[in-house]
């Protein structure tokens, strides 16, 4: 690496690519190669999870598309068992969309397996370019190599 200092804009760039390429590898390392979802399914889905009981068109507007599609993420997701619907009890002419035991799961395995992944990533690492551990309290210009190795 050159000694000279990089400006912030620099910076900028080569962290926004180092997240896209960390992002589109850590979609390859989700297990849902056998499953028949897409990332529109599993978004919504793990909004559900997060934000409990909620009504399609408060998802609609959370993931930034249109009422009639998010009707079909939530019909694909209910007929594969992953949500339930319900009457609002505070307005029945509302439904409320709700993750069932199945969709939770879902939810927690495709997280864990890119922890893992990261893990053996970081593992596979020279220890001066592995992430710090937290508690190590390592300043952010030290732990920049974990960063650096993760952009190749």
């Amino acid at each position: 690496m050159s000694s000279e200092p990089v400006s912030p804009e620099d910076t900028a760039v080569q962290l926004m690519r180092a997240m896209t390429r960390l992002r589109a590898r850590l979609r390859t390392e989700a297990p849902i190669d056998d499953l028949p979802w897409n990332w529109s399914h599993l978004t919504t889905l793990h909004r559900i999870v997060q934000d409990g009981p909620v009504t399609a068109t408060e998802l609609a507007q959370a993931e930034h598309v249109r009422r009639q599609s998010m009707g079909e993420t939530l019909v694909a997701l209910r007929t594969g068992g992953m949500v339930t619907t319900a009457k609002d009890p505070n307005d029945g002419r509302k439904s409320l969309v709700s993750a069932t035991p199945a969709g939770r799961t879902l939810c927690e395995r495709i997280p864990a397996a890119r922890q893992a992944w990261l893990a053996r990533r970081d593992r596979g690492l020279a220890p001066g370019r592995r992430a710090p551990d937290a508690r190590q309290g390592r300043s952010d210009h030290e732990s920049s190599g974990g960063l650096r190795a993760l952009m190749l």
